[in-house]
């Protein structure tokens, strides 16, 4: 599957899920529990990026990594954990 095919198959994915989906009424709490169970699915993300990396499948290694940024972003902005992203110093920096 191409790079391109691939984001075309997420973003329209997206955008059903954006307009079909309902908020919660209430107020959602969120328990250790459901964070931990986030963290197992990050682990899992990572492990299958690298996973198709050293197997050449680029795309869903791509696709992989982003899902597991997505939930460390989704958990930092509940504030259920905290850290920041690191950064890359440019030649000129270092």
């Amino acid at each position: 599957m191409s790079l391109e095919t691939l984001i075309n198959k997420y973003v329209a994915s997206a955008e059903i899920v954006l307009n079909t989906m309902q908020q919660t009424p209430v107020s959602v709490s969120v328990t250790k529990e459901n964070v931990d169970s986030l963290i197992c699915y990050i682990h899992d993300y990572l492990a299958d990026a690298k996973y198709y990396k050293n197997n050449g499948k680029l795309e869903t290694s791509l696709t992989s990594i982003a899902y597991c940024e997505g939930l460390l972003d989704a958990l930092r902005l509940l504030g259920a954990v905290k850290f920041e992203w690191p950064t890359r110093k440019t030649e000129t920096e270092k």
